[in-house]
């Protein structure tokens, strides 16, 4: 059950009223926020959505009293969604109550050490003085290196397209500068001696899909980001945010459809023209944005349609994914008050575990996982005296051949195991609710390419101009928000992905004036 099929989507079926029309495919963070975005530009916008609820990945379930948001939990950067309430003349803090969390996150390492994580200058530099004094010199530096980083590649690179060679060229000189042909852990490492201190600065890429030893290390942004503008939670659930948007979308006179499958993108005299439903149905629009995966966009929605020579199938295929997760779901009849809101429990590995996860493409014995405790921050969230969690884990994405429907509820009894050895001993006697995804759901349910938890890995060449551009290469009229585009995933870049519209899809007025061609 979900919550959100209650939320008003207007009138569904309205007749055109002069605006342009603007479909969009998808109603995730970076489909919502392009619908906000298309409708402050004076379009009429329908937003489709195959689920029975808006959301994507930040679908929310309901289940035995207990809300579990299903994937994006932490909020970095609040002041895209701040933006997004103003152009619709309101305010963000009116609709959906964003509170900081300090400090960010708890990291427990094998050995049971803690690292706690914090914006503040002085408590950082307390927790390295603890756990590896012989880095202390080295965290000020490292700080300034994440700063001029975010400067460049957030600031000012995030929110314009990299459509043209030239600004890819022109950013060469930053690049080299600044170590973006470096992996992130490889930057973090001429900084931090001692390997607890490099997994504490170095992980944040499994963050948004990408390994630490092959992201690239224009990464080492986030480091800078969460400083900046804090780690926040949503009051309600992350779904508090969506509901926000989809209020705003139908506050402009525009609409969400539920239960609308697109099979396919309909061309027209080479342009995208429209949408056509599994149901039969067809919309027609002057632009269409997808904020679907983009590789099944190319593959299946565009498919022969179309001549693509930039993304063939050949090269979808031949591409690098994210890796897949598992991610179980539990509430328990009483609170744990020992355990913090956001936990990364780290196992024995580090390198090993992800080139399992990476390269070989195993399902290890071992594990680090992500435990999420929602109720420690918001008790609304579970029954009164119980707690919601959920249990993230990354896994190989569906390329290594894992067959989930017979490893999902062993993998999960080991989390299990896991956790009862680490921060929840004898939780599992307490468990009242329980539901699973694996990297098939995410392939099923989300139509993910390879099951991969966030579309293509953030390697330094699959990234900006290398990635697929926010307005298609192939299909005139067909644009890119979400994961799969530039800048990439995580909830700031899929809600930069929708501000890139900006700069690539006309004015309605203009495109009103001059026709559909116009680019």
């Amino acid at each position: 059950m979900n919550d959100m099929t209650a939320i008003p989507t207007a009138n569904a079926g309205r007749q055109a009223d002069g605006r342009p029309h603007a479909i969009v495919i998808g109603a995730g963070f970076g489909g919502l926020a392009a619908a906000v975005r298309l409708g402050a530009r004076g379009y009429r916008v329908t937003v489709v959505e195959r689920l029975d609820a808006p959301g994507g990945r930040a679908y929310v379930f309901r289940q035995d009293g207990f809300t579990f948001d299903a994937g994006p939990t932490i909020i970095t950067a609040p002041y895209l969604f701040d933006e997004l309430w103003a152009l619709c003349g309101r305010r963000r803090e009116d609709d959906v109550d964003l509170r900081p969390l300090d400090p960010f996150y708890v990291i427990r390492f094998d050995d049971g050490t803690e690292f706690r994580c914090s914006s503040d200058r002085d408590k950082m530099r307390a927790e390295i003085a603890r756990l590896a004094p012989e880095d202390l010199d080295a965290f000020d530096p490292f700080v300034a290196a994440s700063k001029d980083i975010y400067d460049i590649a957030f600031a000012e690179l995030a929110h314009v397209p990299f459509h043209d060679l030239s600004r890819l060229v022109r950013s060469v000189p930053d690049i080299v500068r600044l170590g973006g042909y470096r992996s992130v852990y490889s930057l973090v490492a001429r900084f931090f001696k001692n390997e607890k201190t490099r997994i504490a600065f170095s992980f944040h890429p499994l963050l948004i899909g990408g390994s630490p030893f092959r992201t690239t290390a224009y990464y080492c942004l986030i480091t800078h980001l969460e400083k900046l503008h804090g780690v926040h939670y949503a009051v309600g659930g992350t779904g508090a945010l969506v509901r926000g948007l989809v209020g705003l979308i139908v506050g402009q006179g525009n609409s969400v459809r539920l239960g609308a499958d697109v099979e396919e993108i309909v061309i027209e005299r080479g342009r995208a023209a429209g949408v056509k439903l599994s149901s039969g149905e067809q919309i027609t629009a002057d632009i269409v944005v997808s904020n679907a995966d983009t590789a099944w966009t190319y593959s299946r929605l565009v498919g022969q349609r179309a001549k693509r020579r930039r993304w063939t199938d050949r090269k979808l295929e031949a591409a690098s994914y994210s890796m897949g997760l598992f991610v179980w779901y539990f509430g328990t009849r009483r609170r744990h008050e020992d355990v913090y809101h956001h936990t990364i429990v780290l196992g024995p590995r580090y390198r090993g575990l992800i080139d399992d996860i990476f390269q070989n493409k195993v399902l290890a014995a071992d594990m680090s996982l992500y435990l999420h405790r929602p109720s420690a921050s918001d008790p609304s969230l579970a029954p009164e005296g119980c707690d919601a969690f959920y249990a993230l884990a990354p896994v190989p994405n569906l390329a290594s051949g894992i067959d989930w429907q017979t490893a999902a509820e062993p993998f999960r009894q080991a989390i299990e195991r896991r956790l009862e050895e680490t921060v929840l001993p004898g939780f599992s006697r307490e468990v009242v609710t329980s539901r699973m995804m694996s990297p098939k759901d995410f392939e099923e349910r989300l139509l993910s390419t390879n099951g991969a938890g966030f579309s293509f890995e953030p390697r330094l060449f699959q990234s900006a101009w290398f990635r697929p551009h926010n307005r298609s290469e192939d299909v005139p009229g067909l644009f890119f928000v979400g994961a799969g585009t530039h800048p990439g995933a995580g909830v700031p870049g899929v809600l930069s992905s929708a501000k890139v519209l900006d700069a690539v899809v006309p004015d309605a007025a203009t495109l009103k004036r001059n026709g559909p061609g116009v680019r």
